[in-house]
């Protein structure tokens, strides 16, 4: 069983995970996500008619955008990790700018599995946050 505060520090730790690559992800490198993807990882992104499926072709994908996505900053808003045994659900929203503060707003939520002593991504989803509406 999991205690309270063991829940939290893996909290952390998650959110931490996803921030590094973020950090990354906003300065080309899609690497971070690489590092801390599983091989069975599945991924959907709104600007793929598919889901991909796998390391090797989430890294071709990840290649074809190496050194093209930037950012000048970004926030990690209202971050949730669910703990579910050995695995975990991190949703949050995810706000970028650019140089002219220009925003691009998302949803992301993330399915990690704990095994050999590691957190690994074994799911990814984004999909574009709706403006609101007057």
């Amino acid at each position: 069983m999991t205690t309270a505060t063991e829940a939290h520090s893996t909290a952390q730790q998650l959110i931490e995970m996803e921030d590094r690559a973020l950090r990354r992800w906003c300065n080309g490198d899609p690497s971070g996500f690489l590092e801390i993807s599983a091989d069975d990882v599945v991924y959907f992104d709104p600007f793929q008619e598919q889901r991909i499926d796998g390391l090797p072709a989430l890294t071709a994908y990840y290649e074809s955008l190496r050194g093209m996505v930037r950012a000048e900053r970004f926030e990690i808003i209202n971050p949730c990790v669910q703990l579910i045994g050995d695995a975990a659900v991190l949703t949050f929203n995810f706000v970028s700018y650019g140089g002219n503060e220009n925003a691009l707003r998302w949803n992301c939520t993330e399915v990690f599995r704990h095994s050999k002593g590691e957190w690994k991504i074994i799911q990814t989803h984004w999909s574009f946050t709706k403006p609101n509406r007057s």
